[in-house]
């Protein structure tokens, strides 16, 4: 088969509907059926890109090395521009046929000359996730389709199938109008959705990551290293010598701040922003995230690549599926089924009761979310997602060698055999995963006060990107505080540049948001602090409204559905 042959979109949609994982990149078809198991980024992240033109999103994400190999996947070429596809992992039939898929497996086909590799699209997630829980483990999972024999016999024991069909019917009307009115916005707000004006800023983004390459940003400065390195002695040392003095609730306020500070360089080692090498950057992330800290740098990998190519969508975005505890979107009150977890996120009485005054709870579960990421990194570790690696499949038992190290030195030989006491010990631990508060902070900050309404196909990778994310400003001085995480808007569009490099990179986005009229959300930390908490208030009104509304249907009888 020629690679330079020319494929018919109607031949990427038959081959997609035999479920191959076709993707478009530099005008090229490639079939990705032998490499989609071997992805180090997870099977997800090429899920979510079948049928679109990818070009953007493989290019900032991977090495020129990296690159040349996926030249070897081609197998034929389109006509630009392309029209994208929406990737069957985000079409309703992948809701409506999950368990069919879920028998149906992974077949092998031949093309005549190599043998290629059919991928259950509608189902990968679930294979790949069956056994994974998500963020909340108070969320129940639910059938799609309820059991005619559980249903309650006498009325009175339940409201009736009419009274709750209307009840789901209103909830679903609401969140839809109330989507629709976010997409309008959205529309109004940023450029044409016309093919010409998004393919304009596509091409002044390639100019711009060109000026980036040519500029060096793309070149790790380890001198920066270096003087943080110094930070982090001194701060470890400070906790040392305060336990060493007994002094042991200010030592544990020193552990939180080296655990808050050395994570800004697992997160550049998770994105190869450090050696650009994939063995040595993930030894580095390993060693800081799970041997240091306790944190799975694999399960925050596996969520983190998803959510960065479809960032802030809330059917398929991991880091924004956090009910009942938060909602930032009225799409969750149609309780969506998340195609990373395969969990059906349900809107229920607890959400009802939460959401409403999730402006009030977001700090107190910020103090307290680092319990919830232990949970979540030995969880994964647990999981199918985490033994199916290809080539890196090294990295789950080496993962659980730092965890069980981390578990033995903290848990065991400084809470347990040194701290004298229980007051003291819960004291301890409470008081520095309290301080790390301050990164869960910093983590939420840049896209939980941002739009999730998506625009359609036609919208670009980069104005999708800093429509959907905020940076946070601050002087130059401060940046050691943030840790680089000031600067997600340029991370989203270039991820792999070294933060030290964000600053001048910085400059150059906005040039280029100025240049395309693509919005550039800067706010400082406490006006940032403020959007975050307004769009948690906002949806919390929604969702109270929604109540309130429900109620009153109970009590006039009437449906309000028209």
């Amino acid at each position: 088969m020629s690679r330079h042959r020319i494929v018919s979109p109607a031949e990427v949609q038959r081959l997609i509907a035999q479920n191959q994982p076709i993707v478009i990149h530099e005008g090229y078809v490639l079939h990705l059926g032998e490499w989609i198991d071997k992805h180090p980024g997870g099977r997800l992240a090429i899920l979510h890109m079948v049928g679109r033109d990818a070009t953007d999103e493989i290019n900032i994400y991977h090495t020129n090395k990296a690159l040349l190999m996926m030249t070897k996947h081609r197998i034929g070429r389109v006509e630009l521009p392309w029209a994208n596809l929406e990737p069957p992992i985000r079409s309703p039939e992948f809701y409506k046929n999950l368990k069919l898929g879920e028998k149906s497996g992974v077949i092998a086909h031949g093309d005549g000359h190599r043998s290629r590799k059919s991928v259950d699209l509608g189902s990968a997630a679930a294979i790949i996730s069956k056994k994974l829980m998500p963020v909340n483990s108070c969320v129940r999972r639910t059938s799609v389709t309820p059991d005619p024999e559980k249903l309650p016999l006498l009325e009175s024991e339940a409201p009736t199938i009419d009274t709750a069909e209307d009840k789901l019917r209103h909830r679903e009307q609401f969140a839809t109008e109330e989507e629709k009115r976010e997409i309008e916005e959205g529309i109004r707000d940023n450029p044409s959705l016309d093919v010409a004006t998004q393919r304009a800023i596509v091409e002044d983004y390639r100019a711009l990551h060109q000026q980036f390459k040519d500029e060096g940003l793309y070149q790790c400065r380890y001198s920066e290293y270096a003087k943080e390195s110094l930070r982090y002695g001194f701060l470890f040392a400070a906790f040392a010598s305060l336990l060493y003095c007994k002094w042991y609730l200010s030592s544990a306020v020193f552990l939180g701040l080296f655990w808050q500070q050395i994570m800004f360089t697992a997160h550049d080692a998770g994105h190869r922003g450090i050696t650009s090498n994939f063995v040595a950057d993930t030894l580095i992330g390993a060693f800081i995230a799970d041997f240091c800290c306790g944190l799975s740098i694999g399960w925050w990998k596996s969520s983190h690549n998803v959510h960065h190519l479809i960032t802030n969508m809330p059917e398929h975005d991991p880091d924004i599926q956090n009910i009942p505890l938060f909602s930032t979107s009225p799409t969750y009150m149609k309780s969506i089924l998340s195609s990373f977890y395969n969990f059906q996120f349900v809107w229920d009485g607890a959400c009802d009761f939460m959401v409403p005054y999730q402006k009030y709870t977001y700090y107190p579960v910020m103090a307290l979310a680092r319990f919830n990421l232990y949970f979540l990194g030995w969880l994964h570790l647990c999981s199918p997602r985490a033994a199916q690696l290809g080539a890196a499949w090294w990295t789950r038992p080496l993962e659980i060698v730092f965890m069980c190290c981390y578990w033995y030195i903290f848990g065991y030989l400084l809470v347990w055999v040194t701290l004298p006491t229980w007051p003291i010990r819960i004291g301890f631990v409470l008081t520095s995963h309290l301080v790390t508060m301050i990164l869960h902070v910093q983590i939420t900050l840049s896209h939980w006060g941002m739009p999730t309404s998506d625009l359609g196909p036609t919208e670009s990778f980069p104005q999708r990107q800093m429509r959907t994310t905020m940076d946070v400003d601050c002087p130059a001085w401060l940046d050691w505080v943030h840790g680089g995480l000031q600067f997600q808007a340029v991370h989203h569009l270039f991820p792999r540049v070294p933060r030290h490099n964000l600053r001048r990179g910085q400059e150059l986005v906005r040039e280029f948001s100025a240049k395309t009229g693509v919005k550039y959300h800067c706010y400082n930390f406490v006006e940032g602090n403020k959007v975050v908490l307004s769009r948690l208030e906002q949806v919390g009104q929604m969702a109270k409204m929604m109540v309130d509304c429900q109620k009153s249907m109970a009590e006039t009888g009437e449906s309000g559905l028209h």
